[in-house]
């Protein structure tokens, strides 16, 4: 009797991949499916970035100031705090500060001014350490992306369509603050 019921399990339709079946209950399944995949993946992109920085030399750092650093590196110009925040989508500046200031202890950025702002740009150990980063992505987690056979063009369109959930994730935020 046992045997019959470990192969009915076997053959058993699994459905959604979700974290809470409750939620998955809703006119829209697919989306817990999505949920789960963005918790999951957002933990391994956190792991994967601490990791990969430390691999590069870099001190120890949050994935924030991972995430702050290479983007204060983006097209070698400085930013400013609102700039940083917006771009990431980060609704705590306290905590981009934060980070900021770590950074700066590491010599990875340092502080100025542009007029009444205060903006943050890349030193040239910060220079060094992102893309000694590039180069550690580029031989474990390019390479490996790659040998997974996705086409670049549905990377997009996958990045497109997380993008697109962000803002509704955003405005359903707004909308549950005035309930």
């Amino acid at each position: 009797m046992a045997a019959r019921d470990d192969d009915e399990q076997l053959t058993a339709p699994v459905g959604p991949v979700v974290s809470s079946a409750h939620l998955a209950n809703s006119s829209l399944p697919a989306l817990s499916e999505i949920e789960f995949a963005l918790t999951m993946a957002n933990h391994a992109f956190q792991r994967w970035t601490v990791r990969c920085m430390a691999a590069a030399g870099g001190p120890a750092m949050s994935p924030l100031e991972v995430l702050i650093v290479h983007l204060v590196n983006h097209r070698e110009r400085p930013k400013t705090l609102s700039d940083i925040c917006l771009v990431l989508n980060i609704e705590d500046t306290h905590l981009a500060s934060y980070a900021i200031k770590k950074l700066v202890e590491h010599g990875m950025v340092r502080t100025g001014r542009s007029g009444k702002e205060k903006t943050i740009a890349i030193t040239e150990e910060g220079v060094r350490l992102c893309r000694r980063y590039g180069e550690v992505r580029e031989a474990l987690v390019v390479q490996a992306a790659r040998q997974l056979g996705h086409d670049p063009a549905d990377l997009s369109r996958i990045a497109a369509v997380l993008r697109a959930l962000s803002g509704a994730y955003d405005q359903a935020a707004r909308a549950a603050a005035s309930l």
